[in-house]
């Protein structure tokens, strides 16, 4: 697939495609869940509870992380990660949005 041209497209618009991609991915929702229901940062071994290889976490983490749907560091103790609250609000006010106008539409309006 080609580079996406901004000209047609807002900011915001690029930006959700771009964490749109980075959810594109059961593991990575895997992720993102397991992380949500720690009500923490998860440190250390993420392999053994979403039940893929640890080379392929870590790609998928590292995935999360540029789309700015996590946080997280890598250290001498291990790495450690959490949800970040700033995409994730980016998200879940656009869904809603597009939710709250398909609401308003009358099933005479649409197909």
């Amino acid at each position: 697939m080609g580079a996406t041209k901004a000209g047609p497209y807002t900011m915001q618009h690029l930006s959700i495609a771009h964490l749109a991609k980075a959810l594109a991915h059961p593991a990575r929702i895997a992720i993102l869940q397991h992380l949500s229901e720690q009500n923490k940062c998860q440190c250390g071994e993420l392999a053994s509870v979403i039940g893929l290889a640890q080379p392929t976490i870590s790609q998928h983490l590292k995935e999360l992380k540029q789309a700015g749907l996590i946080k997280g560091a890598i250290g001498d103790s291990g790495s450690c990660y959490c949800i970040s609250g700033q995409a994730t609000g980016d998200l879940i006010r656009f869904l809603e949005e597009i939710k709250s106008s398909s609401d308003s539409l009358e099933i005479a309006d649409c197909c």
